[in-house]
């Protein structure tokens, strides 16, 4: 093995490590010490969007490389992805949208570290390959190559889906309770806008994410929107076909004069209801779910560990009359 290129290939993937991780540290640090530092007014203040944190260079780097990667790259940051979905240019900034990733500059990152990982992953694999003295050249290892490439450029997808998968059951799993403190904001006797606005501070510790919608939703009603129209893009930024229910819930009880809590008991009883019968539907294909594993990996092992000594002694008794 070749001393020099081991070497190199370390310094590369610890090079790579301590870069990837300050940039966690300092774009994404936790949220819970966020939450409990505080520091401004949660009455107004949204968390701050990471992208719009790099630098400017680097974000002129990523919008530049992104039109390599996708073929609706805005030309600048501010057609990119909006909180009013509106304004999102494309559909897939409606999706960067609903998944939380908000910034102005959203496409350009999503777009930029496609192409970055494209060249990168290959790249890494070639120089771990040479440091260890590997067999290149050969059908495999371009396969190899193929693979980590497309890796790379499926690997910002695959996080996007995951990241607004996991957003969107956050939001249906808190929105219950949500409702049933409107509706108690209701029966005090505030205001729809002055609810929405007392839901949005009352739930940032217990739901940050939906507390963020609430949040939202009540500067829209403050810059001068209608409720309809601010509602309308709660559902939209969101996407759940139940808080889509909601707001048209919302929206025809304001608009026929139909008694507010009511409804919104009503419709966090039939929330809490759908989110049982989600349930017991995974617990329900829970069996089902386990019967691969159990047959492709738990019963070869039972089989081998039962039928192994049986089938040596078989092999020792006909060997031996042979």
């Amino acid at each position: 093995m070749n001393l020099p290129m081991l070497l190199l290939g370390a310094l590369v993937f610890a090079a790579f490590s301590a870069a990837a991780w300050t940039l966690m540290q300092r774009f994404w640090p936790d949220a819970g010490v966020q939450r409990l530092a505080g520091g401004r007014d949660s009455r107004v203040a949204l968390p701050a969007r990471w992208a719009d944190r790099l630098p400017k260079r680097v974000l002129r780097l990523l919008g530049w490389l992104s039109r390599w990667s996708l073929s609706d790259t805005p030309a600048s940051a501010s057609a990119g992805t909006e909180v009013i979905p509106q304004r999102a240019a494309t559909p897939l900034g409606l999706r960067l949208v609903r998944a939380g990733w908000r910034s102005r500059h959203a496409l350009w990152v999503y777009g930029g570290s496609k192409t970055v990982l494209l060249v990168l992953l290959p790249t890494l694999l070639a120089s771990m390959a040479w440091s260890f003295g590997l067999r290149t050249g050969s059908l495999p290892w371009w396969a190899a190559l193929l693979g980590a490439a497309t890796l790379g450029y499926v690997l910002p997808d695959l996080a996007l889906r995951w990241q607004l998968a996991r957003r969107q059951g956050a939001l249906f799993k808190s929105f219950p309770d949500a409702l049933d403190l409107l509706r108690v904001c209701v029966q005090a006797g505030l205001g729809l806008d002055a609810a929405i606005e007392r839901v949005g501070r009352e739930m940032r510790l217990a739901s940050p994410v939906l507390s963020e919608e609430w949040r939202l939703t009540g500067l829209e009603l403050r810059a001068g929107a209608s409720r309809a129209q601010a509602l309308r893009h709660l559902a939209e930024r969101v996407g759940l076909p139940d808080i889509d229910a909601m707001v048209t819930m919302l929206v025809q009880a304001d608009r026929f004069g139909t008694r507010m809590a009511e409804a919104l008991q009503v419709h966090a009883e039939a929330l809490r209801t759908q989110r049982r019968l989600r349930a017991e539907e995974a617990a329900a294909k829970l069996p089902v779910k386990l019967l691969i594993p159990l047959v492709f990996c738990i019963f070869p092992a039972l089989l081998t560990v039962m039928l192994g000594p049986v089938g040596i002694s078989l092999y020792n008794h006909f060997s031996k009359q042979g």
